[in-house]
């Protein structure tokens, strides 16, 4: 059953002007290879799930997907010339420590057939997918909305720091994984339910990444020192948070 939205939907018109900002992130300021693009729904809800190795991949996978998305984003970058940016182009804003409002934004943009987008590992690392927070989980179930991994490579390599920009026309990599839907079980609780679908979407979007490796020749970059991450395009708030809303 849909769920009542605490603010109303961004327009449609907010992806339709911003959609062709990120055709040319990827293609004329960069050169951007995309794979995969028929693996993706042509209609119905569908949530993209990036892995995460630079603060460019959410732009990247914006400007790649065949449909239009709205990503969330960490409420601090909400600010600004940037953050106007942000909220006219139809992106979600969302507080890391948790926030039923950003999750309830985003499953009611999926209950009314569009797309989401989510980088679940939540902060800026080496990219493999070794674990997600699992809001990606919690939409996927009470959305019913296919889960399409998404393997971002080139945003950022090894002995780059983790807010380096990438060098102009440098070649970057998009690939849209195969579709996978999760659900219930009977008798299975909402947290069981929950944890066995994380762990499912980890382990489609860790395969689709070392697939994607292969298929392209480009590594992902060594995840550097603990103490130099840093939160960015957050994919999802807090899992605590997750037990009160479930």
């Amino acid at each position: 059953m849909p769920v009542p939205l605490p603010v109303p939907l961004p327009g449609r018109w907010t992806t339709a002007w911003s959609r062709p900002v990120g055709w040319i992130l990827d293609h004329v300021l960069y050169r951007t290879s995309v794979s995969g693009r028929s693996n993706v729904p042509a209609t119905g809800p569908v949530i993209f799930a990036g892995n995460h190795i630079s603060f460019l991949d959410g732009p990247v996978m914006f400007g790649a997907s065949p449909r239009p998305m709205h990503i969330l984003v960490k409420q601090e970058m909400f600010a600004g010339f940037l953050g106007r940016v942000l909220k006219a182009s139809g992106q979600l804003p969302v507080d890391r420590r948790g926030d039923r409002v950003a999750l309830t934004a985003a499953r009611s943009l999926l209950d009314a057939g569009r797309c989401v987008g989510i980088l679940p590992e939540g902060t800026r690392g080496s990219g493999h997918a070794a674990a997600i927070n699992n809001g990606v989980a919690w939409l996927a179930l009470n959305s019913g909305a296919t889960v399409v991994p998404v393997a971002i490579l080139g945003t950022r390599v090894s002995g780059e720091h983790l807010d380096a920009v990438p060098r102009l026309r440098r070649r970057l990599h998009v690939s849209f994984g195969g579709a996978l839907n999760v659900s219930r079980r009977p008798g299975e609780t909402g947290r069981a339910s929950m944890d066995r679908a994380g762990i499912e979407i980890r382990a489609a979007l860790a395969r689709h990444v070392q697939d994607s490796i292969k298929s392209t020749g480009q590594p992902l970059p060594d995840a550097d020192s603990p103490q130099e991450r840093h939160e960015a395009v957050a994919g999802t708030p807090a899992d605590h948070h997750l037990r009160k809303v479930q």
